[in-house]
């Protein structure tokens, strides 16, 4: 294949239309996180305690999202999902730039449910995207496809947190984000449907979509909750050290204030140059595994000398913040492996749901935040946290299949 056909392929319209839909996934996925403290303030809700709550309920809306379109990207084909989910969240943002204007019920309950609601549609995007473009490209190609969405798209956290900024209004920023789904939503018309899910559309006797497949089969099992394992230590980095890097900063004794929407803004800038290297580091390896596993330790070195180094002022933590997401950039080689685990029937499910049940661990890994920091000290709370995460991610990457040039055009 000549370099014009790989350019023709890597920017094809299944491409370019992920990359875009994870942008406004991204964008709309962490605004929450970037303006909760100003939008709660802003109408009189303690940003800590209801903060956590909300952050919860988006989580929780994720994992029951991710199965609900999983299933239905298996059963009714990967557009479906596309089209249903973004307008979903799209009109869920929108109507979060409003929550001033509620005067018909209490304005943090209502934030809650529609943060849920949000975490319901924003669940199907990044799989159903990673599934068509798995399943449109050559094998060769797969995986700096895949870097190319999430590369591009992670860069919606960085315009969110400028959004944020520029606007002065965290209502202008949620109206922004909605717009830009229901733009997406038009341009998307024009994709074709995977040609791999057409082959076993129509097949009475192959089970599609069946989520219960991932536990009744003992190695079905085994991949699915490595595939979990390995995305932990992403979501460690920016649920847990760049969601709360107030309360770090303070336990380092840095006097400068840390804005968690400045971290979560840094680190993903890092995991957006991050992911864009995984595909070519993977191709050039000739390994999924051994890509994450360098980046994963990459992390875990960071994440020491964020915790342990003495850092003392804010420009450093958000160094820090930029080296992590540089490491956790393995994220869209994890969303690709899980993609290629598994069989057509599945495919669309497992990447669906196993990215969103990472992300919904970030409520585990808040609890058990909480609950240390009393006894342990926000620190060594987080360390603990951390140690979990990247043991369980280390032992399922090392333990996993390969799956570098696998051919996809089979069944479960």
């Amino acid at each position: 294949m000549n370099s014009s056909e790989r350019l023709k392929h890597l920017f094809s319209l299944p491409v370019i239309v992920a990359a875009l839909g994870y942008f406004v996934d991204i964008y709309d996925l962490l605004l929450f996180g970037i303006v909760r403290i100003p939008s709660l303030e802003s109408m009189h809700i303690n940003p800590e305690t209801t903060g956590k709550l909300i952050l919860n309920w988006q989580m929780a809306g994720l994992l029951i999202g991710g199965v609900l379109w999983g299933v239905l990207g298996d059963k009714k084909g990967r557009l479906s999902v596309l089209f249903g989910s973004i307008i979903t969240y799209s009109i869920a943002n929108i109507a979060c730039g409003f929550l001033p204007q509620i005067n018909f019920m209490d304005k943090g309950s209502a934030y809650m449910i529609l943060r849920f609601i949000a975490g319901v549609g924003l669940a199907g995007e990044l799989g159903a995207g990673i599934t068509l473009v798995s399943e449109s490209l050559p094998k060769n190609l797969r995986a700096i496809g895949t870097s190319i969405v999430a590369g591009f798209g992670l860069l919606g956290a960085v315009v969110a947190n400028f959004t944020v900024e520029l606007s002065g209004d965290w209502t202008i920023a949620y109206w922004i984000g909605g717009g830009m789904g229901i733009c997406l939503l038009l341009l998307r018309i024009g994709v074709v449907e995977s040609g791999m899910f057409h082959q076993i559309k129509h097949q009475s006797d192959v089970k599609k979509g069946n989520f219960f497949m991932f536990f009744t089969s003992k190695d079905l099992f085994l991949k699915y909750m490595k595939c979990i394992g390995i995305g932990l230590p992403t979501w460690f980095c920016i649920g847990i050290l760049a969601m709360f890097a107030n309360q770090f900063a303070a336990d380092l004794g840095i006097k400068e204030e840390v804005k968690p929407g400045m971290a979560i803004m840094w680190a993903y800038i890092g995991i957006s140059v991050g992911d864009l290297s995984s595909g070519f580091i993977s191709h050039w390896l000739h390994s999924r595994k051994k890509a994450i596993l360098y980046m994963m330790i990459f992390t875990l070195v960071g994440v020491l000398l964020l915790l342990f180094s003495g850092i003392k002022t804010a420009n450093m933590y958000y160094f820090y913040c930029v080296w992590l997401g540089l490491g956790t950039g393995y994220w869209a080689m994890f969303v690709t492996v899980s993609a290629e685990q598994f069989g057509t029937n599945i495919r669309s499910t497992a990447a669906t749901t196993i990215p969103n049940f990472v992300r919904g661990t970030v409520i585990l890994m808040t609890i058990l935040f909480d609950y240390l920091k009393p006894s342990t000290q926000v620190i060594m709370a987080g360390a603990i946290v951390g140690l979990i995460c990247f043991f369980l991610g280390i032992v399922s990457t090392i333990s996993i299949p390969e799956t570098h040039d696998k051919e996809l055009d089979f069944n479960d």
